[in-house]
């Protein structure tokens, strides 16, 4: 269990006063969890909204704050009678840790092919003196229980506060994202959902996290809020142009054998950006420094495309390089000149929540959200071409490409011209 004696208390611009017990202050002052200070939650965000400079430890704090008020509330309501103590005492300390192995720059690095923080969470907790500090606390099967916990295949019956639609990850990194780029997006009803927060048996008699009925529509609060902030904030042209651009600067590297994925992972965004503005030949480095973001020469509502285009975009970085670079050349443009961005989310709005009604029955959500789902991520996404200088681009070629195979496209960069 925790240990005895200390206790702290950090003041927060989002929750206000955020208690720390002793254990998790132990946590904090261990190196693995300093380094998230240095690492942004928003990336290159703060290049087009100022504000948002936060970061992976205050957005780390906050989530161990909602955990303890989520985990308090169901305790005061006798909803943790049938869940181990252990469990209960994991939770916090996973919610606290939950970020433990993300990269610099959000999550720019996954979208460029690297392996996902979830998946590097481990690694990191492995580190000799988070070891001991967990130990001390009554974790002494970390990290196995807790990175179980992070990546959502554990069995406790509280997984779903930490990976799920409603995790408590959410609740805070829309609030905060919110409040410190200064937009009216995120707006979620915290108190009320986190009231609402239930455990329910689902059809397996396995219990799981749900909501009570009186908290559906601040379920749907959390999910339109997740789609506003993609939209105008996570998805906003410049910082999709300053994303694209630092994944394509940062995989050159690692392909050059300049830079190294392990290296990269235990970095800060400054660590990085130093080691990147180093190399001998790196101007997108400069560039982003001086905030001179490739422009848009294409951009495409998804609405316009047609369904199910380019599947294989995220897991082909490599062959999107190669397009991209054929492109840019026969637009006379030099390698590297010429980027593609087309992010997805399809489980945005994922609501597979149970709730349970005043009567006692317990059922899927319905929520209004739902039947909308798909749209509101069409909506959202864009396909673009940023390009260093200004070019006119053909659509249709652009879209014809993107409809074919991974092996189409590698057919058309062996003709002899792919702009006919």
């Amino acid at each position: 269990m925790p240990v005895g004696g200390g206790f702290d208390v950090i003041r927060d611009p989002l929750w206000n006063n955020i208690g720390i017990d002793a254990a998790a202050l132990a946590v904090i002052d261990t190196a693995p969890f300093q380094r998230l200070r240095y690492v942004r939650q928003l990336g290159h965000a703060f290049l087009v909204y100022p504000g948002a400079t936060h970061t992976r430890f205050e957005h780390a704090l906050g989530a161990y704050h909602l955990a303890r008020r989520a985990l308090g509330l169901l305790e005061e309501r006798g909803a943790l009678a049938d869940v181990p103590p252990d469990d209960v005492h994991a939770v916090r300390f996973a919610a606290l840790l939950h970020d433990i192995g993300h990269y610099p720059f959000s999550h720019a690095l996954e979208e460029a092919g690297l392996p996902s923080h979830e998946d590097l969470a481990l690694e990191h907790l492995q580190h000799p003196e988070l070891v001991r500090v967990l130990d001390r606390a009554g974790l002494a099967d970390v990290p196995e229980r807790l990175v179980a916990l992070i990546r959502g295949r554990s069995a406790s019956p509280l997984q779903g506060l930490i990976s799920g639609p409603i995790d408590l990850d959410k609740i805070d990194y829309l609030s905060r994202d919110a409040r410190m780029a200064g937009v009216p997006y995120g707006v979620v009803d915290v108190d009320r959902l986190l009231h609402s927060l239930t455990l329910v048996r689902d059809p397996t008699d396995r219990l799981v996290v749900g909501i009570h009925e009186k908290g559906v529509s601040a379920l749907e609060s959390l999910l339109f809020a997740k789609y506003e902030m993609y939209r105008n904030v996570y998805w906003h042209h410049a910082i999709r142009s300053a994303t694209s651009m630092f994944k394509r600067l940062v995989r050159d590297a690692i392909a050059a054998g300049r830079l190294e994925v392990p290296w990269i992972a235990h970095s800060t965004d400054e660590e990085l950006m130093v080691a990147l503005r180093a190399l001998p030949d790196a101007p997108l480095a400069q560039a982003l420094r001086a905030r001179r973001l490739y422009k848009r020469v294409l951009d495409l509502s998804a609405a316009e495309l047609p369904e199910g285009l380019a599947p294989w975009l995220p897991a082909q970085p490599d062959l999107v390089r190669r397009l991209e670079d054929r492109l840019a050349a026969e637009l006379g443009l030099p390698a590297g000149g010429l980027l593609l961005d087309f992010p997805a989310k399809p489980e945005m709005l994922a609501s597979d929540v149970l709730v349970t009604t005043r009567h006692g029955t317990v059922a899927p959500a319905r929520l209004g959200l739902q039947q909308v789902a798909e749209t509101l991520h069409t909506a959202a996404r864009r396909l673009r071409l940023f390009a260093a200088e200004p070019r006119t681009v053909a659509p249709d070629v652009i879209v014809g490409l993107l409809e074919g195979s991974a092996s189409d496209v590698e057919s058309a960069l062996a003709a002899e011209t792919i702009f006919r």
